[in-house]
């Protein structure tokens, strides 16, 4: 059994005990709430903060790249990218591997069409209480939750379609 930690898995748990302790014991993201902030390194650069996108359906996917399920997902989400991006829809899939090493190498096998950011802090995922991958959050057009999916299953492929389409009509 290993005892000691690397100084990159010690800042995880550092900042997931700080993240735990400012939540003060609210630590599910619901629908209906206000979706968890974030401002996190974009894979082309620069910044991506969630208030960016405000105005916009904005449809949050972490994933990590040993995610089995998330290699169905990416091909899906860039469906949906193209086919409802310019009518304000935005993707944002949030990368929580360790190494990003380890999600390039995804990227290269799985290319995205939409954003793609980084977090390998952990933070992020903790303020949005992620427990499986991949798991996604639907944020309506105010920055409110307005659906959840842990997992990715083709049987809701359909489903997920239809409550962006109505949010996008909504807006």
């Amino acid at each position: 059994m290993r005892l000691s930690l690397s100084w990159r898995e010690l800042r995880v748990a550092i900042a997931t005990a700080a993240f735990l302790l400012a939540a003060n014991g609210t630590l599910a993201a619901a629908i209906g709430d206000a979706a968890p902030a974030f401002a996190l390194p974009a894979a082309r650069g620069g910044t991506l903060a969630l208030e960016q996108l405000r105005g916009q359906v904005v449809y949050v996917d972490f994933w990590a790249s040993w995610c089995g399920p998330c290699r169905r997902s990416f091909p899906w989400m860039n469906e949906m990218q193209q086919r409802y991006g310019g009518r304000g829809l935005a993707i944002v899939a949030i990368n929580v591997d360790a190494k990003r090493e380890d999600a390039l190498r995804f990227l290269r096998q799985y290319p995205a069409e939409f954003a793609v950011v980084y977090d390998d802090t952990g933070a992020t995922p903790g303020a949005y209480a992620v427990k499986a991958m991949p798991s996604s959050y639907l944020i309506d057009a105010r920055g409110r939750i307005a659906g959840i999916e842990a997992g990715f299953l083709d049987e809701r492929r359909a489903e997920l379609e239809a409550r962006i389409r109505s949010l996008l009509e909504g807006r």
